[in-house]
């Protein structure tokens, strides 16, 4: 993990607020700069607003759910600079499958490991910098 991770930007979409401040704390802590949002209907415009460098996806939100927001995504172009870590409950192989063939970089699930958290972050980011960078 040679990158540091000060300034990058998550955008976390998690509806659970309890979770969602949880992660808050933990990435921002771990040097991250923090956009929530709790509703799969504002994501794309939080996005083209806050510019993240990576985002942490549930799948199991109000109105759209995280396989539609990775759908849009695809569509637009967004996922090729803007890498999707999925966190969900939802730990069954067909929900892992379907996910990353949707386009997600990485599929974590709940109760996950805050450490482990920023681990996948740092390995993503380091990652996509080697593609796009």
């Amino acid at each position: 993990m040679n990158e540091n991770p000060i300034g990058k930007k998550v955008l976390v979409v998690e509806d659970e607020l309890a979770i969602a401040k949880l992660i808050k704390y933990v990435l921002e802590n771990a040097g991250f700069e923090v956009t929530l949002i709790h509703e799969g209907n504002k994501v794309l415009s939080t996005i083209s607003e806050t510019n993240p460098d990576i985002m942490v996806l549930d799948l199991m939100l109000p109105v759209l759910s995280g396989y539609d927001i990775l759908t849009q995504m695809e569509e637009k172009g967004i996922l090729e600079s803007t890498p999707v870590i999925v966190l969900t409950c939802r730990g069954q192989e067909e929900d892992k499958t379907k996910a990353m063939r949707l386009g997600a970089s990485e599929f974590m699930t709940k109760p996950f490991s805050p450490s482990g958290l920023v681990a996948v972050i740092n390995s993503v980011l380091n990652k996509s910098g080697e593609i796009h960078g």
